[in-house]
């Protein structure tokens, strides 16, 4: 007789690629999420309260004092907006456009300090990567679901302050370019918060200390903040206007950087029609010595506020990305010491 041999049916092994990624990924992502959830929750809490606040004020708290700026024109009585608006509503206004033009120093603070700084510190980071979740992996998740999270919290608010800031521009004193009015009305604020949470992982990658990762990750975001302020006149081009006169008439809103006097023919700022006193007569005459021929001023009018937004949005996007590769790079070169060690 012949042994016929029975087979055995063997179990298919797991497919290789997308499939076992998507699902490591998303398990990742959920560790992630569940580590952080207070965190999340402290942001949508914020995001609400912000925009809800924002909602009262627009829709309902302002009532009041526009019926007493109508009052106002309706006497015929000069600065009305001064003496009604600009103490109360606008001064709310205010403080939330600064919340939110500001709050990419919140976020710098949690990444350094929470999110990367504290379990490089006490080793749960090292004890995931020694569970099966590579280290770019690790960082690619605490990077990606934080950016997801502040995105969306940062857009509401944007879109929510945007369509505050609109609503009564009479009663408020908040122009364009202000401190509160022009990162929180536009895309740069969003840059700033994704810059703050590069910024945050790789100081906490570098110190590996909870608490010095997040006082240097706060003052690097602020540095880069009062950096780039000072360049921002000079992301579009600008408009002169020169006159014979004492003074140049600017258009409403306008954002003005230099203004000086035409001294033969050259601009020469910070300098005024004051540096000749005297009777009319004798200041003409000084001013003829000096070879004074008029005035001018260099100003960004209030049409180039997307255009500075943009070009601002990226570089300060630009940064962000440099940081995000440094990051990678470092976590890349230090796990690999550490396996060759």
């Amino acid at each position: 007789m012949t042994a016929v041999a029975a087979e055995t049916p063997t179990s298919p092994r797991p497919a290789r690629g997308s499939g076992v990624d998507g699902r490591t990924a998303w398990g990742t992502a959920r560790t992630v999420l569940r580590l952080h959830r207070t965190a999340l929750l402290v942001w949508a809490a914020v995001v609400l309260a912000l925009s809800g606040w924002l909602v009262w004020l627009t829709e309902d708290a302002v009532k009041e004092e526009l019926a007493a700026w109508e009052s106002c024109q309706r006497a015929g009585q000069d600065l009305c907006d001064m003496s009604v608006g600009w103490v109360g509503y606008s001064q709310s206004l205010n403080w939330v456009g600064l919340l939110i033009s500001y709050s990419f120093l919140a976020v710098a603070a949690f990444a350094g300090g929470a999110l990367i700084g504290r379990e490089l510190e006490n080793g749960t980071a090292r004890l995931a990567w020694s569970q099966g979740i590579t280290p770019v992996r690790w960082l690619t998740a605490k990077l990606a679901v934080p950016a997801l999270a502040l995105t969306a919290g940062a857009t509401v608010l944007v879109l929510v302050y945007r369509w505050a800031w609109g609503a009564h521009r009479t009663l408020t004193d908040n122009g364009w370019m202000s401190d509160d009015a022009y990162l929180s009305r536009g895309p740069a604020g969003l840059a700033y918060i994704l810059c703050a949470l590069a910024l945050g992982v790789l100081t906490a990658l570098l110190l590996r200390r909870a608490l010095p990762a997040l006082a240097v990750s706060v003052a690097a975001s602020g540095l880069l903040a009062f950096v780039v302020a000072q360049y921002r006149g000079s992301f579009w081009p600008t408009v002169t206007r020169t006159s014979t006169a004492t003074a140049v008439d600017l258009p409403d809103n306008a954002w003005e950087l230099e203004n000086g006097l035409l001294i033969h023919g050259r601009h020469t700022p910070d300098v005024g029609y004051w540096i000749c006193d005297g009777t009319a007569a004798e200041a003409r005459r000084c001013l003829d010595d000096l070879g004074v021929t008029g005035s001018y001023t260099t100003y960004h009018p209030e049409s180039h506020y997307w255009p500075l937004q943009l070009v601002e949005t990226g570089v300060v996007l630009a940064v962000a990305a440099l940081v995000t590769a440094a990051a990678f790079l470092l976590l890349r070169r230090r796990t690999a010491t550490a396996s060759a060690a």
